[in-house]
């Protein structure tokens, strides 16, 4: 559990753990927006360069965000794979027979890791700084003028956070019957195609069926507590805007404008 980072609080003593979660939750969608500007070099080093700003006042290591990108390696290689074989435009940088690369399948490639690399890291400061409750009463808050169009603001506040909590639950889970499979005699790296394919399937549907569990057993606990989606909820704690919120949001917004600046130009 300890190697999960993505959807892991972490209880430390920082300016972003202080901040007000729908503060954070703005900054992230300003920057999430920026990211998927074509700003090109420059903005993605103002972007990284904020990011970096962030990580160093939440006091989290950059080896633990790293650590949130194991599960989308393979991804980013299957992406590299397809890129090099369909895109053939730009400066050939290698030819060989049949087989060649080009420049703009390459930094089509860096693209994309980049702009998934931001995402996720962006998203593990936001769910490492911020607790469940927190985070959904922020979601909830930030969702509340769409009630007047019949929009259940709250049970989706609820939906998001527990859908973010429970990611280091399924990779644990995941771990735990890919060990025992292995156990088993299953091979999840060697063997021919069919035998991939009939390995993966013996993980996936186990998975399956203890999330279904998992999900139920949910259920039933919120239920016997009395909850009720529909009845007016009451609040410990008030929500409440500092100047550090409203910087952070600031620089999220100068970001986003900066990028827009230099698409544009």
């Amino acid at each position: 559990m300890n190697n999960i980072a993505l959807g892991r609080y972490l209880p430390l003593d920082s300016k972003v753990h202080a901040m007000d979660p729908r503060a954070k939750i703005m900054i992230l969608l300003f920057v999430m927006i920026a990211v998927f500007i074509p700003a090109g070099a420059i903005g993605y080093v103002v972007i990284g360069a904020f990011i970096l700003a962030c990580l160093f006042l939440s006091k989290l290591q950059i080896r633990f965000a790293l650590r949130a990108m194991k599960p989308i390696i393979w991804m980013m290689i299957f992406l590299l794979v397809i890129n090099v074989l369909v895109i053939k435009t730009g400066r050939p940088w290698i030819e060989w027979g049949w087989f060649s690369v080009y420049s703009d399948a390459v930094f089509q490639t860096l693209y994309i890791v980049v702009r998934l690399m931001f995402m996720i890291v962006l998203t593990t400061i936001l769910t490492a700084t911020t607790k469940p409750l927190d985070l959904t009463l922020g979601i909830e808050k930030l969702l509340k003028p769409f009630e007047k169009i019949g929009l259940p603001a709250h049970i989706i506040a609820m939906m998001i956070s527990i859908a973010l909590r429970f990611i280091p639950t399924l990779i644990e889970e995941t771990q735990r019957i890919m060990n025992a499979q292995a156990s088993r005699g299953v091979d999840f790296e060697n063997g021919s195609l069919k035998e991939k394919v009939m390995s993966i399937l013996s993980l996936i549907v186990p998975l399956f069926v203890s999330s279904f569990d998992r999900a139920e057993q949910l259920a039933n606990a919120m239920e016997a507590r009395g909850y009720d989606p529909n009845k007016q909820r009451t609040r410990y704690k008030v929500l409440k805007m500092h100047g550090i919120d409203r910087l952070g949001m600031f620089c999220s917004v100068c970001i986003l404008g900066v990028c827009i600046g230099i698409w544009l130009l």
